[in-house]
């Protein structure tokens, strides 16, 4: 009789759609110090790791530590919903999509960064003069 191993389900981490652009200009600081050190624990996490990653337009692991995070929702939840829409809409994805983040990280760069589509997203973010350059 062969051994058989108990496999736990893999941990599929929720994202909000605009912080896969977010990520890719992230440069150690941002809103405080605890948003800043959870950003870079997630990207050097989602990097080392390449978990799944499920596509969400709520609170995520990127805004648990963010001073806009009152009560799990964004107080500017019209604006990055906005965002997040936009991003799904250029990535031909639908919320709730999930897949490695390698492919997600990729498809951004590939069909909004590298192909100037930024501007279209989130030019009124207040980090959009370190993205847009």
């Amino acid at each position: 009789m062969s051994e058989q191993k108990n496999s736990l389900p893999e941990t599929v981490l929720p994202l909000r759609p605009h912080h896969l652009l977010c990520m890719n200009f992230f440069r150690e600081y941002g809103y405080s110090d605890d948003f800043t050190a959870n950003m870079s624990e997630v990207i050097a996490e989602l990097n080392s790791s390449d978990p799944m990653v499920r596509l969400s337009a709520d609170t995520d692991i990127v805004c648990r530590k963010c001073p806009h995070n009152k009560e799990g929702r964004c107080d500017t939840y019209e604006k990055v919903l906005r965002y997040d829409i936009a991003v799904l809409e250029l990535l031909g994805l639908r919320e709730n999509y999930t897949a490695h983040w390698s492919e997600l990280k990729k498809a951004a760069q590939e069909k909004i960064i590298s192909v100037g589509k930024l501007d279209k997203i989130c030019s009124d973010c207040a980090w959009f003069y370190i993205c847009g350059k």
